[in-house]
């Protein structure tokens, strides 16, 4: 498995509306180094890294839904920090798909079933520094006047029209602040 810093951004022109000057390392966000760990299997590390980064199915089932709500918004932005899933730039609201394993829902009860597992030693750092990761973004974010809303897979594929109606209304209430 190949792990490696995120892409830089040099170069990249991003919109005015959406510009954020915070990089990564300036707000102590560094991608935590797994050298020496080793895959539980080659199985399990090619499933690993075919999972996208993007257009998830979750994301598909929330893209359609607010879609069929009316709102308008990009996608994957690379130029904002964390590369949301949607951004409503005009209300400065940043929508983040987390899959319930990767970003650690229930991080008690998870850590507890993965310390039982295969490769604990890697798992249980690596979902940490996912979450830690999560919140200085997040706070990084809202420093600089965005709304962060953050929808957990497991509920987009519940009820996806539910978790669109919550973003709306975060949307709703954004575009309504002077």
């Amino acid at each position: 498995m190949k792990w490696s810093q995120p892409r830089s951004t040099k170069g990249v022109k991003p919109s005015k509306t959406t510009r954020i000057n915070i990089s990564p390392s300036s707000v102590g966000v560094r991608a935590p180094s797994f050298r020496g760990f080793c895959p539980a299997s080659e199985v399990s590390s090619r499933a690993k890294q075919a999972n996208p980064s993007a257009d998830t199915k979750p994301e598909l089932l929330l893209r359609s839904a607010l879609s069929a709500l009316g709102l308008r918004f990009r996608r994957n932005q690379r130029s904002i920090l964390g590369k949301p899933d949607f951004v409503f730039s005009k209300e400065r609201v940043l929508v983040f798909c987390d899959g319930d394993f990767w970003h650690g829902r229930n991080w008690t009860r998870l850590r507890l079933l993965l310390a039982r597992r295969a490769n604990a030693a890697y798992w249980i750092p690596k979902i940490r520094a996912n979450r830690r990761r999560d919140t200085q973004t997040q706070r990084a974010l809202e420093r600089d006047g965005w709304r962060v809303v953050r929808v957990w897979e497991g509920d987009v594929r519940k009820n996806a029209l539910r978790a669109a109606t919550q973003v709306q209304l975060v949307v709703a209430q954004a575009s309504k602040l002077p």
